[in-house]
């Protein structure tokens, strides 16, 4: 196995591992709520209390990452996620669970993008969609394993458990990530505080830049944001079962997987420019058919083309992304994540003021159009010169 094979091995186990701490706890909320005596909505609070710091940090630990060791910093944020994990798993109180995932969120919010800043720094352009495409895969999975492990491991041994087994986890793959990164070199800026600045400065030079951060954060306001409605719009048409509003969901992650196995064969048989263009269209067709409220297993796969149709455009964002500044890469991908979780704090609260006036219906019409549009911009701004063209490796 090459040096660079190896990277990214561990890069995408590190990934995994990171993506199952998101949505842990989506399943066990109600049993959080009866064994810390709080009410459920409270407890929902959970997810909002990791996602939201998870932006947050974003550019202050994709600085430091670019100003001292890119590989350092993710690993000792895996650590810190995976300690402050188990501290969950103890709390005798509900304010002390929230303050453990708070710092969860925020050490997390160092893993994925310097993940994605790594795999920048160790695969050549050509390559790189492929790769990315393949740590996306990884993305995936965990975050469609997390969830169904976390409510099978609740009903073995409760919540608790839960916590448990994820930090055991995390702890495991720091470990192993650390023996395999041991050794590695890697170029980084002078140590100076004042370069986070500069590196700011030279991604904002990049006139690419707010065409990628200003795509994704749309694409999360207006994709993301329909998702904590589906199950009211379900209930509303008769579907009362949770169970199968989960099961409806978790089609968007089948098809991000989807994705991920087969981009070596789309990037050949369709190129950059026609992924972005088609993404777009296939995620607002989406939309559509979600505003129809059809029956669940049309709804289903229904999701599932929309996991499929969102990475084909994200995915190509991301590689631009990555290029924006190559010296200041770890600044540029947690510049990339911020926006894009900044857009999926904000999505619901558009389709909730929507839902409340004009109905959803409208709303979902109208980002229907705003993400073909981000398709057929991203393909008309995103290009690159054809020696750095993706190859299908």
């Amino acid at each position: 196995m090459s040096p660079k094979t190896r990277t990214l091995n561990l890069l995408a186990l590190v990934c995994f591992a990171s993506s199952l701490f998101m949505r842990a706890t989506d399943p066990v909320i109600p049993q959080i709520a009866s064994g810390l005596g709080v009410e459920a909505t409270t407890a929902a609070l959970l997810t909002t209390a990791y996602t939201l710091p998870y932006a947050l940090v974003q550019p202050v630990l994709g600085a430091l990452a670019d100003v001292f060791n890119k590989a350092r910093v993710m690993l000792l944020c895996l650590f810190l996620v995976s300690a402050a994990t188990f501290v969950c798993g103890f709390a005798p109180r509900f304010d002390l669970l929230i303050g453990a995932r708070i710092l969860a969120g925020m050490a997390s919010g160092g893993v994925v993008p310097i993940v994605f800043a790594l795999c920048g720094d160790e695969v050549p352009i050509n390559e790189r969609q492929v790769a990315m495409g393949r740590l996306l895969f990884a993305l995936m999975t965990g975050n469609l394993l997390g969830s169904t492990c976390a409510g099978i491991v609740s009903d073995l041994v409760g919540w608790r458990g839960v916590f448990f087994v994820n930090g055991s986890f995390g702890a495991l793959v720091f470990v192993l990530a650390m023996v395999g990164f041991r050794g590695r070199k890697e170029t980084t800026g002078r140590a100076n505080i004042a370069l986070i600045g500069e590196n700011y400065r030279s991604i904002f030079s990049n006139p690419l830049a707010k065409i990628c951060f200003g795509a994704v954060f749309l694409e999360a306001v207006f994709m993301y944001g329909v998702f904590p409605y589906i199950a009211t719009m379900m209930h509303e048409a008769g579907e009362t079962r949770a169970s199968i509003a989960g099961i409806v969901i978790a089609g968007f992650g089948i098809g991000g997987a989807l994705y991920g196995v087969s981009v070596s064969r789309l990037l050949k048989a369709l190129g950059e420019r026609r992924l972005m263009q088609i993404g777009g269209f296939v995620m607002g067709a989406c939309l559509i058919v979600i505003a129809l409220r059809l029956s669940w297993p049309v709804e289903f796969v229904n999701f599932a083309v929309l996991g499929f149709g969102f990475y084909m455009l994200h995915a190509v964002i991301q590689i631009y992304a990555s290029e924006l500044s190559p010296k200041a890469r770890g600044s540029a991908m947690a510049l990339h994540s911020f926006f894009f979780f900044l857009g999926q704090a904000l999505g619901p609260i558009v389709y909730g003021i929507g839902h409340d006036t004009i109905g959803i219906g409208p709303v979902l019409i109208f980002g229907a159009v705003v993400l073909a549009g981000v398709g057929l911009t991203c393909a008309s701004w995103l290009r690159r010169k054809p020696e750095t063209a993706p190859s299908a490796v």
